[in-house]
């Protein structure tokens, strides 16, 4: 028996949640057949399959039994590139030929019921029963594959009952405008995709080249390997992540970052995939492939977040298993009851049940969720603000409170040293000693004082063996003259009595909001080292957007509590200092107990406490730790960002609950009026169409969020 293998189709003709909903359950009923992921919203069907047992043929069949067309990759096989699906233009499509097919009976048998008036009734009748059988076919089959109580269902048994009863020109009329309906769907579900795929035309598809003669040649970017070399001229989009060798010019990096702002590169910055050289010539030399960079993973990422379903979501699916079954008992009831129990006409109580039946169709209270959340997390994504899935953009609306991370977080993560003291030696044994025995370790404060060791030429000593880091606390390094060890003022207590004299310069630097890193031989006390890291320039400000919110705000450091508060006062928020990781996990466990709790961090030191959060937000630029940490990311690494994600969720949170009350409230008003006899055939199915497409629409609205702000 063969593994099962991973296959991923596209899917035309799926226009809502109820689709999908369809489509997996019909895929759940074959052997062989698991893992299974259909995207409304991406109009895709994920899935792993043992071909010995079920082949993709016969895959592709049951879907086309159903009513859609499936395209796409073969199993396992993935794009080079992030790429636009090709479309054929709506009037084309199989639903604009159901229009014209059901439109021209429809129109046949107007015209020709004037010429053989006696004959009306049959010609409309004819017309409908003809018109139906599409529908018709697609409901049998989807009983067939596990979903008796379809859309297609209610509607062909609406039809058919019109047409037994005599109505069989409103039959024709509902036929017709349930056709309509379903093509309106399409055009405003292509709409919908049209949100991931702006995206898409962010990614360049060549590049400037340069050969080992330094010569230039233009090729397709998939051709770029690691280490190459390009030249990005003024105007042009950088085709992958990189680094500048050579040149100076500001770059654009709007749309990756949501950042508006050019930012200036010179030789060693960084630069992204997809953002706009303005002005200079830049020599780039490639760090990430075409299918590896910044733009490609938000693209992948934004499409995998679409296709994971949001708590509403998943609840409103487990509703309309229900409700339409429901739906139906009702309609029967209502046949049924006023005749039997109250002397009511048949006709009349036939006519309104059929009405309900329409009405009953779940399609616009299954989309309301899906919808909303796709829109906003494309626009969330053209904003810089990486969301990984409907859960998480759910959650952020609901915070209560949110928890910052100090360095590199509120602080620009950037320390410089203030004062160096010697206790023993000089000041530039001192930092040169701390400096050897940072040298290997990326936490900012040792990347500091390795920068101002370089920065006055010192001659480090040398280390026998690596360092050892613990957290919070120390790094160690063994020396030629023994042990030497940088930590804080709290590994030192613990390891040795501080003389008086130098707790007090030790105070006297942290109420200046300085951090002391103590730097020990052995046990003995050699020299201290203050740092400083000033807030972000925007950081007081996203404080303060947090609060209006009425979002409480803490921040949690592993810093001298008397550093951290000299920090947290210039911000405005209240500071935990001293927390080891351990500690900043059981107080995010401590917050949780108010509610939800959002942690924002770095992505690397503070990963305990991102993944123990309600809501991880990573900060970084487009690094690999910010898209791949946490969450969200916030790709234009802002402080004001996470104040624009809680916005983006509530504004997204409040878009749900009006398609919800959209789906719900015109569903209710028509029931009402149909059992009072107001309510035709095709105003019911006008009033579930039109619902649907409100829906829609409203949903659509969240392409826009933010766009002013840019």
């Amino acid at each position: 028996m063969a593994a099962a293998s991973p296959l991923k189709l596209q899917i035309e003709g799926m226009d809502c949640a109820a689709c999908a909903l369809k489509i997996e359950a019909a895929m759940e009923r074959l052997p062989g057949v698991s893992d299974i992921n259909v995207s409304y919203a991406g109009g895709t069907l994920a899935l792993n399959v043992d071909q010995d047992r079920t082949s993709q043929r016969t895959i592709e069949e049951k879907i086309r039994a159903l009513g859609y067309q499936p395209t796409g990759s073969a199993p396992g096989t993935q794009p080079a590139l992030p790429t636009k699906r090709a479309r054929e233009p709506w009037w084309q499509g199989m639903k604009a030929r159901l229009v014209f097919m059901t439109g021209a009976l429809f129109a046949a048998a107007f015209v020709a019921s004037f010429l053989l008036p006696e004959w009306d009734t049959w010609l409309f009748a004819a017309a409908a029963l003809v018109s139906v059988v599409p529908f018709a076919r697609r409901a049998v089959a989807g009983a067939l594959e596990g979903s008796p109580f379809s859309i297609e269902t209610l509607m062909t048994i609406a039809a058919l009952g019109a047409v037994a009863i005599g109505e069989a020109e409103e039959a024709a009329v509902v036929i017709f405008l349930f056709a309509v309906g379903e093509l309106l769907e399409t055009v405003a579900a292509g709409r919908a995709r049209t949100g991931i795929e702006a995206l898409i035309d962010l990614v360049p598809r060549t590049a400037l080249r340069l050969d080992p003669l330094g010569q230039m040649e233009s090729v397709p970017v998939e051709a770029l390997a690691i280490d190459d070399r390009v030249v990005v001229r003024p105007g042009d989009r950088i085709p992958s992540d990189g680094m500048v060798e050579d040149g100076s010019s500001e770059v654009n990096e709007a749309p990756v970052t949501g950042e508006s702002v050019p930012i200036l590169k010179e030789p060693g910055a960084k630069v992204f995939a997809g953002s706009i050289n303005s002005y200079g010539e830049l020599r780039i030399r490639i760090t990430h492939v075409a299918t590896d960079n910044t733009i490609a993973r938000i693209i992948h990422m934004v499409e995998e977040a679409q296709d994971s379903k949001a708590p509403t979501a998943r609840m409103i699916d487990r509703f309309s298993k229900y409700y339409t079954p429901g739906a139906m008992i009702v309609a029967a009831l209502i046949i049924i009851v006023p005749p039997l129990a109250f002397g009511g006409d048949w006709m009349t109580w036939i006519y309104r049940g059929l009405a309900t039946l329409l009405i009953a169709c779940p399609c616009a209270l299954v989309i309301s969720t899906p919808a909303a959340i796709a829109s906003g997390l494309a626009a969330g994504a053209r904003q810089g603000l990486l969301i990984k899935g409907g859960a998480a953009l759910e959650t952020l609306g609901k915070v209560v409170t949110v928890a910052f991370d100090k360095t590199g977080t509120l602080t620009r993560g950037h320390p410089k040293v203030t004062d160096v003291i010697a206790l023993s030696g000089s000041e530039d044994d001192v930092l040169a000693t701390a400096a050897a025995v940072e040298r290997n370790v990326s936490h900012p404060l040792g990347i500091a004082i390795v920068e101002a060791a370089q920065e006055r030429a010192l001659e480090l000593p040398q280390i026998f063996g690596g360092g050892i880091a613990v957290p919070g606390k120390a790094v160690t390094a063994r020396l030629k003259s023994g042990f030497a060890s940088v930590g804080s003022p709290r590994h030192a207590a613990e390891e040795t009595d501080i003389p008086t004299d130098v707790r007090d310069r030790i105070l006297a630097f942290e109420n200046e909001g300085k951090t002391v890193v103590v730097l020990m031989g052995g046990k003995k006390i050699e020299g201290l080292i203050a740092l400083r890291d000033e807030p972000r320039d925007d950081a007081a400000a996203g404080i303060r957007r947090l609060k209006d919110r009425s979002v409480s705000v803490v921040m949690l450091s592993g810093d001298n509590q008397r550093t951290a508060s000299a920090i947290a006062s210039r911000l405005g928020l209240e500071a935990k200092g001293e927390l080891l990781p351990d500690a900043k996990l059981a107080e995010i466990g401590r917050l949780k107990e108010a509610g939800p709790v959002a942690m924002v961090g770095d992505g690397i030191n503070d990963a305990p406490a991102l993944a123990a959060a309600s809501v991880g937000v990573s900060m970084g630029g487009g690094t690999d730790v910010a898209l791949e940490t946490a969450d969200t990311a916030l790709l234009k690494n802002r402080v004001e960002g996470v104040a624009d994600l809680i916005a983006l969720s509530q504004a997204t949170l409040g878009n749900i609950w009006q398609n919800i009350t959209i789906a719900v409230g015109l569903k209710v008003v028509f029931l009402v009026t149909t059992l009072f006899g107001v309510t035709t055939l095709w105003m019911a199915i006008l009033a579930d169409t039109g619902a649907t497409v409100l829906v829609t629409a409203n949903a659509l609205r969240l392409l826009a969020y933010g766009s002013s702000k840019r």
